[in-house]
């Protein structure tokens, strides 16, 4: 089969005075001629109107646990089917995905399935979940979507790991097919999009506030925190006041540690200090769940009640621990509720990672 047959039809476009179209399922609004690719590589225009190029086609299918993705508070311990394709809609230069995201081959795209194919391998893995990572969902929207549809009729969760630059109409289609959802908030400036992602900060804020106040898509946020580019005192004490005060206290933040990669191999690591640092100022500001990540970091990994401090759930990386949620997702010892959604009993998935063919 050819690649101009694997096209899929779109539908967030429309056509300009000028003759080209224009693609309006994000931000960035690339203006397309014939033949033309819009930044994040996948959607083109093609006779005459925007198609998606990988449908159907992935990076690869891994099982891994939830805690990786990073969600702390959406059923720990369980098992989640994570999949990616090629091509991103930001461009960071920080990437620790680049080799996906930032892919120009579709020959990168080695694994085939159908929606229906993925949701039945999640049930029958024992997978809680189905995961779009790697690169973000946004871009293949149209296929992430009919994969939740699919999950869903089988009982299985869908997750969506994303930057959240979208727009309004198709977020709102795509956020109404997922559970649950990590968001990076990559930083607190406008120079730091511009600068380093190619993007803008405002539409994300516009996601996260959307998440919130019109869904009830579980979701945490993860900052990469990156050396004298987004860890200062004073813009991590402005991004968790405003976390708190336009999502609320209870929405968990994940600092976690860049290395240098991609176009910032200059860049020195981040000291496990400065996350235990930007932990801190979290948790001064409010933030009721605050967690270090790529660190072994025990204490900083964990859950604890943010009422009495009792440990919740203690993770040694992504390994489970102790459990002090009661069935209904309350501390055992003073009885208040974890916000998050929690099975009865936490999963036994561990530190596993285990990669999986889907294609034949």
């Amino acid at each position: 089969m050819t690649e101009q047959q694997e096209y899929f039809p779109t539908r967030y476009w429309q056509r300009l005075a000028d003759g080209r179209i224009q693609c309006d399922l994000c931000p960035r609004q690339c203006r397309l001629r014939e033949g033309q690719r819009g930044l994040c590589f996948v959607r083109l225009r093609h006779e005459d109107s925007v198609v998606l190029a990988t449908y159907g086609r992935s990076s690869g299918f891994c099982i891994d646990p939830i805690e990786k993705k990073p969600l702390n508070h959406f059923l720990p311990g369980s098992a989640v089917l994570s999949f990616g394709t090629a091509g991103c809609n930001l461009a960071c230069k920080f990437c620790q995905n680049w080799d996906i995201s930032k892919s120009r081959e579709i020959d990168t795209l080695a694994d085939r399935a159908s929606p229906q194919r993925i949701a039945q391998a999640a049930r029958d893995r024992g997978c809680s979940s189905v995961a779009f990572t790697y690169n973000d969902p946004v871009i293949f929207h149209e296929y992430a979507i009919d994969i939740a549809a699919a999950c869903r009729e089988l009982g299985i969760k869908s997750v969506a790991v994303t930057a959240g630059y979208i727009c309004a109409e198709p977020r709102a289609e795509f956020f109404n097919v997922m559970d649950a959802a990590n968001v990076d908030l990559k930083a607190f400036s406008e120079r730091f999009y511009r600068k380093l992602c190619g993007g803008e900060l405002q539409p994300v804020l516009e996601t996260l506030e959307y998440l919130r106040h019109e869904t009830d898509v579980w979701f945490e946020l993860t900052t990469l925190l990156i050396p004298g580019e987004n860890d200062s005192d004073e813009e991590l004490e402005r991004m968790t006041t405003w976390v708190v005060e336009r999502l609320g206290p209870d929405v968990p933040m994940h600092f976690t540690a860049f290395h240098p990669d991609w176009k910032m191999t200059t860049t020195p690591s981040t000291p496990p200090a400065t996350l235990t640092r930007a932990r801190q100022i979290a948790l001064r500001n409010g933030i009721r769940y605050a967690y270090t990540g790529n660190v072994h970091d025990a204490h900083g990994g964990s859950t604890y009640c943010h009422r009495c401090a009792t440990q919740l759930i203690g993770r040694d990386w992504y390994a489970l621990g102790t459990w002090n949620l009661d069935s209904k997702g309350r501390c055992r010892n003073c009885a208040t509720p974890c916000p998050g959604v929690f099975a009865a009993t936490p999963g036994d998935w561990g530190r596993r990672r285990q990669p999986v063919r889907l294609a034949g």
